[in-house]
């Protein structure tokens, strides 16, 4: 008996997380897949198999089209845009004093602050009319923005919002990854008379390489999944000019109750993901540099 417990201990172990993985990870994208071959009205215990007209129904609906045109466009603004200022901002205030202390905690405090307040603060900074951010255009003597009221500027507002909320968080990961940095890479360096941007391109960037690695890919996932801010801000308007993915799947899935057509929507959502994060890993793994 206790040879035998001592055989299968490491599966017991490990049991309790496999079933958690199986029963919210991989049976919901199963049963997922399923309903995208069916019709079904969220009530009606009978579903209906349709075969692939559900994904045919996708591919001629300017709806979805323009959501994937949006959640593409928002991805490659937010992440970029955030990578690149959270970089900017860890390199400057990555230094041991009381005052760039307070720095860093100003910019990660957005971070924890609640997504709904986060909301309506933006909300009322983005009014037309009231905003406190056209105020400070018209003393500048700029022309002022409709914001969140106009299809060309609303899902930029958006991107906007998204980057203020996430480039906190983003530019603590990168200090922590500045400071793991053995001092003696920039000693040598400096004996070398290595100037700032050279040792940020040979010493830097490289070995905080993982660090960019990983917040790119999580930023990837996590701009593909928008849908808070969406739907506290403008649900998905004006004029569908920021409805993305994922609020196009909970439009059609839980109100509109076509839980069939909104399953293959989220297929198309996940073989989306998958083949960009494969891509990435392929493209860029290579050039990450692990000490």
């Amino acid at each position: 008996m206790s040879r035998w417990l001592e055989r299968f201990r490491p599966y017991l172990m490990v049991a309790p997380a496999i079933i958690v993985f199986v029963l919210f990870f991989i049976y919901p994208i199963g049963y997922m897949i399923y309903l995208s071959f069916h019709e079904w009205d969220f009530i009606s215990p009978d579903k209906q198999f349709v075969g692939l007209d559900n994904f045919a129904g996708l591919s001629e609906h300017p709806e979805f089209l323009k959501s994937l045109e949006n959640t593409f466009v928002f991805t490659f603004f937010s992440v970029g845009i955030t990578t690149v200022l959270a970089l900017l901002l860890a390199l400057w205030i990555n230094r041991p004093t009381r005052f760039y202390g307070f720095v860093q905690g100003a910019v990660f405090s957005p971070h924890i602050i609640s997504l709904v307040s986060i909301a309506m603060l933006w909300m009322w900074l983005m009014d037309p009319q009231y905003g406190l951010l056209n105020w400070g255009l018209e003393m500048f003597g700029l022309p002022q923005s409709e914001w969140l009221a106009s299809p060309e500027t609303a899902l930029y507002s958006i991107i906007l919002v998204a980057i203020w909320k996430s480039i906190g968080f983003n530019t603590l990961i990168i200090i922590a990854g500045l400071q793991s940095i053995p001092p003696h890479l920039y000693e040598a360096a400096a004996l070398d008379q290595s100037s700032r941007f050279t040792s940020f391109a040979k010493i830097t960037f490289p070995m905080i390489s993982p660090t960019l690695f990983f917040l790119i890919i999580m930023n990837l996932i996590g701009s593909f999944q928008v849908f808070e801010t969406i739907d506290i801000m403008t649900q998905g308007g004006p004029l569908q000019s920021t409805n993305t993915l994922v609020y196009y799947i909970y439009e059609y899935g839980f109100r509109f109750f076509q839980l069939g057509y909104a399953s293959s929507a989220g297929v198309i959502l996940l073989i989306v993901l998958s083949i960009l994060t494969v891509l990435y890993f392929f493209l860029m793994s290579r050039r990450v540099h692990y000490q």
